[in-house]
This record gives C-alpha cells, structure tokens and sequence, in this order.
C-alpha cells in the first residue's frame, strides 16, 4: 500500500485554502513522493496525495478536494481569447513559484489510465478534472451540478482557451471525480484509485 509518511511538517503552514496549496505541491515535489513510483502505481500515488490532503484538512473531504484541484493543475496561467477585439490576454491561475511549480509538474501522476499517453505529459491535467468534479459532486449532490459544469467548462475551453479544446477524456475524468464525490460520503475509506480504475470498465461499456 502507499501511505504517505510524515516527512513534510504541517506547523508551518496555517490550515487555509493556500496554506494548503503550498504544502501539497511541496509534497508533490518531494523525493518521498516521487519514490513511491518504485512500489506504487500512479493511481495508488493519488492515494496518497489525498491522504495528505485529508490529514492537513483534519478529515475535512470538501476542503481536500478543492485544494487538490488547484494543487494538481499542470499550468500556472491560461491564455483566455477575447473574439471581439481579436486578442488574448494571459490569466493567473492560484499557484506556487515557478520553481516549486516545475519540480512539482515533473512529478504529478500521468499514468492514470490504461491508455495514458506515453508521453512525459501524459494525463497529468485529469487530476485537476476528477478532483474538481469531486468537490463540485460531494457539496452539490442534490443537483447534478458537477456535470453541468464539466460540460460547461469543456465548451467554454473549446471557444475561449487558445490552447483548449473539446476532449472526451476530460468527461471521462469528470465523471469519475462526480462518483468519487458522491460515494465517499458513504464510504470515507473509500480511495480515488477505486474509482479511477472504474475507466477501463468505463471506457469498453461506451463502446458496446
């Protein structure tokens, strides 16, 4: 199993949104992390980011999920297209300094599905989908808000983003973020790499 150690203090960082987002993208950055790829699979090394997620929170899933989304995010701006002037402009994203940034990217997990990309990126920007949709799903359960706004937001990459556009996979990746939410309320044992092995399962029924 991967259970992470306790080699990062969490006294240095008060429990806030960015306290959080620096101390899990130190984490992402560390040797202990990227050593757990000797006995572990890059889904099981989720399990481990959002175990050190949830022990900063103290157990607090919502908080967990929200701050991985933005830990997770693979880029540091995004260049949003303005069609009516016929010009783009550059948009921040909550971030670190580049050089965290950088060795944290090196390490995100990119092998997440059986038909990852076997490249150095890979599917390392379909955390920030499957957390996110997690967060949206575990607080908006009563209406299928997370995928709304899964839909939303890939129609809105496809039109605006200069580097976005319409992928499948990121669906793919939402959806399993929406069940991750909605079934670690009944079951807080219950790890992302459960349902992240739900897509091959996933991936051949779609083709039936």
């Amino acid at each position: 199993m991967c259970i992470p150690a306790k080699l990062l203090s969490q006294n240095k960082y008060e429990k806030s949104f960015y306290g959080g987002l620096f101390y899990l993208s130190e984490y992402i950055a560390s040797d202990e992390f990227a050593s757990l790829k000797e006995r572990c699979s890059d889904p099981e090394r989720v399990d481990s980011l959002f175990a050190k997620a949830l022990s900063f929170f103290e157990g607090d899933v919502s908080e967990a999920c929200l701050c991985l989304t933005f830990a997770t995010i693979p880029f540091r701006n995004i260049k949003v297209r303005l069609p009516l002037i016929h010009s783009q402009i550059i948009v921040p994203l909550p971030s670190t300094g580049k050089k965290l940034f950088e060795a944290k990217l090196r390490n995100l997990p990119k092998d997440l599905f059986f038909d990852s990309p076997k490249t150095e990126f890979g599917d390392k920007d379909k955390l920030a989908h499957f957390f996110g949709n997690a967060f949206l799903s575990y607080n908006f359960g009563w209406f299928n808000f997370s995928k709304f706004m899964g839909i939303f937001v890939e129609k809105t990459e496809e039109e605006f983003f200069v580097e976005g556009g319409f992928d499948r996979k990121d669906l793919k990746a939402n959806a399993l973020g929406e069940l991750f939410g909605k079934s670690i309320k009944n079951n807080l044992d219950l790890k992302p790499s459960n349902v992240l092995k739900i897509y091959q399962l996933f991936y051949f029924t779609l083709r039936i």
